[in-house]
């Protein structure tokens, strides 16, 4: 059975506060990052801007989910199974817990914000290793439905503790009426967000 080594824990060694240390391409990312930032507030300068809230959210939305795969790519770099993967699981072991015991590849897809070939091939790789099942769809032969297998069950409940405590730990520096007001502030722009898309399609 896969099994999740020590090295993706929160008990393994870090090499600085941040769990990786610094290689030479975040120096220069980071140096990078500086010179453009200052580039950009000569560009708001000159439109006669005094800031743009919206885009700066943006930039750190992105640059933290960034940094997270990174970590967590990084702990799971000599695991069987990849990051994606290991998504994938947690995914169908929700499913699972709220009385949906399959899902489609299409579900899985949206879910992960992946192509249809990329999910493909992460499904793939996982019924090579025995950790998910495809099932002909009851409603529609042509199509498969996606479910966990005994061995990805064990492996999860294994594993899960030690893998949402290694997440609390990368925001253990912040209080915890920062850490809720962050949850507080992130729900709150995802709702703008939804709205904003559901007002666009409608």
């Amino acid at each position: 059975m896969t099994k999740i080594s020590p090295s993706v824990h929160p008990n393994a060694q870090w090499s600085n506060e941040a769990g990786v240390l610094p290689s030479s391409t975040d120096r220069v990312q980071s140096t990078l990052a500086a010179d453009e930032q200052i580039g950009f507030c000569q560009l708001l300068a000159e439109s006669g801007l005094a800031h743009v809230h919206g885009m700066e959210i943006l930039r750190l939305v992105k640059v933290c989910a960034g940094a997270y795969d990174r970590i967590l790519g990084e702990r799971m770099r000599d695991e069987e199974i990849t990051l994606p993967q290991w998504r994938i699981l947690i995914r169908l072991y929700l499913a699972e817990r709220n009385d949906q015991a399959t899902l489609s590849p299409t579900d899985l897809a949206h879910s992960q914000c992946l192509s249809k070939n990329t999910i493909s091939s992460h499904l793939r790789a996982l019924e090579e290793s025995r950790l998910i099942e495809r099932h002909l769809d009851p409603n529609d032969l042509r199509a498969f439905r996606i479910r966990l297998t005994p061995d990805s069950r064990a492996l999860i409940q294994a594993s899960i503790p030690q893998y949402f405590e290694f997440l609390n730990n990368l925001v253990g520096q912040l209080s915890a009426e920062e850490r809720e007001m962050l949850q507080r502030l992130l729900t709150g722009l995802l709702e703008s967000l939804q709205r904003e898309r559901e007002d666009n399609s409608a």
